[in-house]
């Protein structure tokens, strides 16, 4: 198997990377990340105001753009040698099954980044896909068998979010096909870390529950309301597997529009993953389960088969770690907010 490529072995450290959705979490980290690889040359681009960003790296340009407007994308991709699209309205469970419009407007920005890339002539193009992509008729029982690339079809996607990923990968396999445009599509599953969102609707698991943890903590009212019954299983990625991730399947040759699983195989029932967090807490709390609020699938795995095939590489950051450096973010996060300091990631 030949060595895995990576940005730092195939561009110079001036070529043009552009990152839309930077503001955010995950692409976020992204910019972070190939600042720290030494590249000179980063477009970070959000819809928020700047002082909104999650985290800002220094000597990156930060533009603050609508990128689901047309003439937005194209000046987000002038000079471009690689674009990473990230941008998206999305958030935990309770964001995406409530407001299926804003999910799948989302597609307007993928639709124009992706023709603003190609005209700029960019040399590849990636895109953020989701395990919500997956036929949802698979994923009604918690024991559930981990899902592989092929099981996105025959298309049941999960309604707003899903489809507007599974229609935005086929846009990047045809930019491919037709114009010969290299594009890598991962499949994301619940992608969690420092620096992401932890409170105001959008979190996720990870974060939500931490926060809450502390919230009993610090009210001594030593309570946790989960939400379903906490029956139903995820696996949970960290952020420094997913930037990894992200650059070996962009600049990997025999990935070019092929959908990728880039999650952690590693399952856990919600239930379990707050006795993870109790543990890192130090902590016991009395579970109340809402049963009417939003909970997803029953269970959704990854299956890494196929990336590790092909790149001899997995996300392996066990989740007990993971949550450790997680909490310990969002706890000095909560802090902070408690002491009247701006606290982007989580301010309502």
């Amino acid at each position: 198997m030949s060595e895995n490529k990576t940005a730092k072995s195939t561009l110079s450290k001036d070529d043009l990377i552009v990152i839309a959705g930077a503001g955010g979490f995950i692409a976020g980290a992204l910019t972070r990340y190939f600042g720290e690889q030494g590249f000179t040359r980063i477009r970070a681009v959000d819809k928020k105001p700047l002082p909104e960003w999650y985290q800002r790296v220094p000597g990156v340009e930060n533009l603050s753009l609508d990128l689901s407007y047309r003439d937005n994308c194209k000046r987000a991709c002038e000079g471009a040698v690689e674009v990473y699209n990230l941008a998206a309205d999305m958030g935990g469970m309770g964001f995406i099954e409530r407001f299926r419009i804003e999910c799948l407007r989302s597609i307007l920005i993928n639709t124009h980044m992706i023709e603003a890339a190609y005209r700029a002539g960019a040399e590849r193009y990636f895109f953020s896909s989701s395990a919500c992509a997956y036929n949802t008729e698979l994923q009604k029982d918690p024991n559930v068998r981990a899902l592989k690339e092929s099981d996105a079809y025959p298309a049941m996607a999960e309604r707003g979010y899903g489809w507007e990923k599974l229609m935005s990968e086929m846009f990047c396999q045809e930019y491919w096909a037709e114009r010969g445009l290299k594009t890598a599509i991962a499949r994301f599953h619940n992608v969690y870390g420092p620096h992401g969102t932890w409170d105001g609707g959008r979190e996720k698991a990870p974060a939500a529950l931490s926060r809450k943890v502390i919230e009993a903590k610090d009210s001594g009212q030593y309570e946790i309301t989960i939400w379903g019954d906490g029956n139903q299983t995820r696996s949970f990625m960290y952020i420094d597997d997913c930037t990894q991730g992200i650059d070996m399947i962009m600049h990997c040759d025999d990935l070019i529009a092929t959908p990728i699983n880039l999650g952690s195989s590693e399952l856990v029932s919600i239930n379990e993953l707050v006795s993870i967090i109790e543990e890192i807490a130090r902590v016991r709390l009395e579970r109340k389960h809402d049963l009417d609020a939003p909970r997803g699938v029953a269970g959704r795995n990854s299956d890494n088969t196929f990336i590790e095939q092909v790149l001899n590489w997995g996300p392996d950051t066990p989740l007990r770690d993971g949550m450790a450096k997680t909490y310990a973010w969002i706890e000095g996060q909560y802090a902070d907010r408690k002491a009247g300091k701006p606290t982007p990631a989580g301010d309502h």
